[in-house]
């Protein structure tokens, strides 16, 4: 559990994990460009993410795909409901 907790102590993590969530699979190019951040940032944190185990990773030619895993889900669903708590 405290590798899945870490995996998500970011701010970009946590809108990292809600954005694959929205759009079921998506690359790291379309990541960084829905969050107007740096590559080397974004690529880092889908780096931790993925060894947390929060997120699979899959290579279509020069592109990474990224979907959530089962965990990813489980914890996307957790931080849905502090959104929803006001």
């Amino acid at each position: 559990m405290e590798r899945h907790l870490k995996g998500i102590s970011n701010h970009y993590r946590i809108e990292i994990l809600l954005l694959i969530a929205r759009y079921k699979a998506i690359t790291l190019e379309d990541i960084v460009e829905a969050l107007k951040a740096n590559e080397k940032t974004i690529g880092e944190h889908t780096r931790r993410l993925y060894q947390a185990g929060l997120i699979n990773k899959k290579y279509r030619g020069k592109f990474v795909e990224h979907t959530l895993s089962p965990y990813g889900r489980t914890f996307v669903q957790f931080l849905q409901s502090f959104q929803h708590t006001q």
